[in-house]
This record gives C-alpha cells, sequence and structure tokens, in this order.
C-alpha cells in the first residue's frame, strides 16, 4: 500500500510540474500614472494588462509590473523607481509620465530632470527604456503646450531611447473615446493605447533563444 501511496504522490508531482506555466524570465517595469494604472474601468482592461496578454499571445517571455498610479506626477515616479529597479530587476521600463506635471502647471525643467534621472536610472541597471509621450489640451496655451511636448523629444533624443510621442494618437480628438471627465480613455479605447505602444516597444524585446 506504501508504495503504491508514494507512486501516486510522484505522479501528481510530475502532472504538477509539467503543468505549471513557466516564470517569465525577462521583466517589463510600466511607471505611469492614471492613464496606465486603469482609472475609471477594470484592471485587467488596461492597456497594461492587454500588453500581457499580447506578450503571451506572441511567445514573448516577459512578464508584466505595472506600478502606475493615479494622480502620479514625475516627481513621484522617481521617488519611487529605485526600490522598483531594485525588486523587480526590469530589462524593459516604460516611462508614462508627465500628464500631470502638464496638467498642473508645474515648471517644465522640473518635470525634464525627473524623467531624465528615471531614464538613466533605468539605463543604469541595464534596462531598455521606452518614453510614452502626452500633449496637452488647447487651452494651456500654444507655447506651453508646445515645450511640455518637446520635453519627450528631446530626452528621447539625448539619452537614445525608443518614444511614443503621443499616447493618445489617433482618438484624442474623438469624444466617445473618453470617460465622462473628457480626460481618461473609456476601456473600449484601451487597446487603442495598446496598438500605439506596441510598434515602438516591440524592437525592445526579445524572443526566448536570442
Amino acid at each position: 500500500m506504501l508504495r503504491i501511496l508514494r507512486s501516486i504522490f510522484w505522479l501528481m508531482f510530475l502532472f504538477a510540474a509539467n503543468s505549471a506555466p513557466a516564470l517569465a524570465t525577462e521583466t517589463i517595469l510600466v511607471m505611469g500614472d492614471s492613464l496606465s494604472a486603469g482609472y475609471g474601468i477594470a484592471k485587467e482592461q488596461s492597456w497594461p494588462a492587454l500588453l500581457s496578454v499580447r506578450l503571451h499571445a506572441e511567445k514573448f517571455d516577459y512578464g508584466m509590473v505595472n506600478l502606475s498610479i493615479s494622480g502620479e506626477t514625475s516627481a513621484g515616479g522617481r521617488a519611487r523607481l529605485p526600490a522598483a529597479l531594485k525588486t523587480h530587476r526590469p530589462a524593459v521600463v516604460i516611462l508614462a509620465l508627465g500628464a500631470n506635471d502638464g496638467l498642473r502647471g508645474l515648471p517644465l525643467a522640473q518635470m525634464r530632470e525627473n524623467l531624465a534621472s528615471m531614464i538613466r536610472q533605468s539605463q543604469s541597471h541595464k534596462a531598455r527604456v521606452l518614453l510614452v509621450g502626452m500633449r496637452l489640451p488647447p487651452n494651456y496655451g500654444a507655447e506651453y503646450e508646445a515645450q511640455f511636448a518637446a520635453v519627450y523629444a528631446e530626452l528621447a533624443r539625448q539619452y537614445k531611447v525608443a518614444l511614443l510621442p503621443f499616447l493618445f494618437e489617433g482618438f484624442a480628438e474623438q469624444r466617445a473615446a473618453f470617460q465622462a471627465d473628457g480626460l481618461h480613455p473609456t476601456a473600449a479605447t484601451q487597446p487603442l493605447m495598446l496598438e500605439n505602444v506596441w510598434p515602438v516597444l516591440k524592437p525592445l524585446l526579445k524572443r526566448p533563444g536570442r
């Protein structure tokens, strides 16, 4: 009887070991604000969650860590990043911050330095960086709006990182794409955000065996 029980246990162990999903060998870290945190929608509907599904479907061996927080500024992200890099050791860092800096009219020089510091920290940990840009509504003034958008382009050029100039490209003018507040995309719009991110992110990824 004992021999039979041992045999059953061993077979169950082998089945569990062969059935368990393989752990991802690489990590993508997202540092963003409410636009990446899934504000107003289910977390599994957010574009980072959809990215996780896309990675699995296309056989990329990456796990997702989304540390985006609603209301986050570039200063807040800068303060949180060192611990995140140490804990998760990401291969890729997606920086999707700055929108709240702009909406609050914070000094752009401060925003620029915060994002620059995050890029430098990520690169010092051997992580590839994707910088995700935003644009401001026209009521902030053409000059401030242009200077705000230029921050992302300048940083991408200076530090040679991948850049998505505008997360809302292709649907920013569509009122139906946003929730009642007019600021946060709906669940139905999240796939469009992913389609903007994916072509810029994909070249930063490596498939198993590469």
